[in-house]
């Protein structure tokens, strides 16, 4: 004997505006490629200048002990090593931080996410005001000044490609897509 089930009325499909489906994504102007490729460009410098940075690290402990005898001539030598281990991470977390915020903005500018143009625009322009406020800082190498000028003129041309006429329509357009869903 077999069981009967009740037969529930079958409604219609919920509109997908026109016929057409679900609202398609608007194309991806060349600017915005572009720029989504020197935002990949611009992680890998960070991780190569990062890998430098923790292989030349010379004078670091050095630059560390001076710096903690200077505030404290009876400091311990663990209290300097301490200081110097801090140093190790600050430098490998900050260099990992900055490597993963320049793919996530490459990808959410992909996205054509008008958030991550205008943060972008925000960390370029602070990338291009440390690097010009900190260029005859002692103690650089001139590998150190090698990266940052390139990570400034990278900057410059995504902000250039990021605010092309061509990509702000593109940001509008995802945007206007989003809000029909």
């Amino acid at each position: 004997m077999s069981e009967q089930y009740p037969q529930y009325p079958q409604y219609p499909q919920y509109p997908q505006g026109e016929g057409k489906g679900p609202a398609q994504l608007p194309e991806r102007p060349a600017s915005i490629s572009n720029a989504v490729k020197l935002m990949y460009v611009g992680a890998g410098l960070g991780l190569l200048s990062l890998i430098i940075s923790l292989f030349t690290l010379g004078g670091l402990k050095d630059t560390v002990e001076e710096s903690v005898r200077e505030s404290d001539p009876n400091a311990t030598q663990s209290t300097i090593d301490a200081a110097y281990a801090v140093s190790l991470t600050m430098i490998g977390l900050f260099g990992l931080v900055g490597v993963a915020l320049w793919a996530w903005l490459a990808w959410k500018n992909g996205q054509g996410r008008s958030w991550a143009r205008i943060t972008a625009t925000v960390l370029g322009v602070l990338n291009v005001l440390s690097t010009l406020l900190t260029l005859n800082q002692p103690g650089s190498t001139t590998t150190t000044l090698v990266f940052n000028l390139v990570s400034v003129v990278l900057a410059v041309v995504i902000l250039f490609f990021l605010w092309r006429p061509e990509s702000s329509r593109y940001y509008e357009a995802v945007t206007r897509s989003q809000q029909l869903h």
